[in-house]
């Protein structure tokens, strides 16, 4: 039986890990605060007390943590064998995924940059989409996990960051797509238009668009229950800024993390990442 160590188990790490638990993977899961862990072991999965605990003996290493630095320490700690395959699916952006794939070439462990397309449902539905880039010598056993965890692969070569750099193109679609609603919708009520036009007209046309249509409600109900919470999408907005640098004006972008930023400040940072628009309506509903 493959052995798994899963490293990090919030709100998409626990459902992926509960899909390799039911996939038949023996899955030793570990987090940060155990209390997020625990529910796996009611799924069969081991619940390890440290990184190290969870990838002695393992045949693969999944991170989904929430930053670069958090990666490197936890990695840092789990100090897996060598040759024991490093699959890490968090979003770490440009300098971080090369010091990670640098660790993991000192300890000899096979490395591939994967971060993944998808939210909490996807993550529950098994649905995420895979961008994937490392050693062809390993995607074999790697696919293992993707299949169980995702619907769709994508293998964008061998070099370490390939992955990473469209993880952020795509997240800046996302960001810039979430304060964009947001905007239209503010703008709705400082100018007395009933929000539910704004859908109405849309619907049918080339420029509707489901995201739209699942984070507006939220907006307008002013209730944000995570599904990506504000903090991280705050975090993942910064590194699309700092990888555009001097060179793409994302201007879109910088305002999707002033207001994520803002929201985060006034506590909503465990809220999902539509709470924005509480930044957007600065004189209120």
């Amino acid at each position: 039986m493959t052995t798994i160590a899963f490293l990090g188990t919030g709100i998409m790490g626990r459902p992926m890990a509960a899909n390799l638990v039911r996939a038949g993977f023996e899955v030793r899961a570990w987090n940060r605060t155990r209390a997020n862990a625990e529910p796996l072991a009611a799924e069969g999965a081991v619940v390890a007390s440290s990184p190290r605990e969870a990838a002695e003996g393992a045949d693969l290493l999944v991170t989904m943590l929430s930053d670069g630095l958090v990666v490197a320490e936890v990695f840092a700690q789990a100090a897996p064998a060598p040759g024991t395959v490093w699959l890490q699916t968090s979003t770490v952006g440009i300098e971080w995924v090369a010091k990670l794939a640098e660790d993991a070439a000192a300890a000899r462990v096979p490395f591939v940059d994967c971060p993944v397309m998808g939210t909490k449902v996807p993550a529950e539905q098994a649905k995420l989409q895979i961008l994937a880039a490392g050693p062809e010598e390993v995607r074999e056993r790697a696919e293992q996990v993707f299949a169980t965890i995702g619907s769709r692969t994508r293998w964008l070569g061998t070099e370490h960051g390939a992955a990473t750099r469209l993880k952020l193109v795509m997240n800046a679609w996302v960001l810039a797509l979430t304060n964009a609603t947001g905007e239209s919708l503010g703008l709705a009520h400082a100018l007395g238009v009933d929000p539910q036009l704004f859908f109405d007209v849309m619907e049918g046309t080339t420029f509707d668009v489901d995201y739209a249509r699942m984070k507006g409600p939220m907006m307008l109900s002013g209730d944000y229950p995570a599904s990506f919470p504000a903090s991280l999408a705050a975090k993942d907005a910064s590194l699309v800024v700092a990888a555009a640098g001097d060179a793409v004006d994302v201007a879109g972008i910088s305002a999707a993390l002033a207001h994520l930023q803002a929201t985060v400040e006034a506590g909503h940072g465990e809220e999902d990442m539509a709470v924005l628009y509480e930044a957007i309506v600065k004189t209120g509903r």
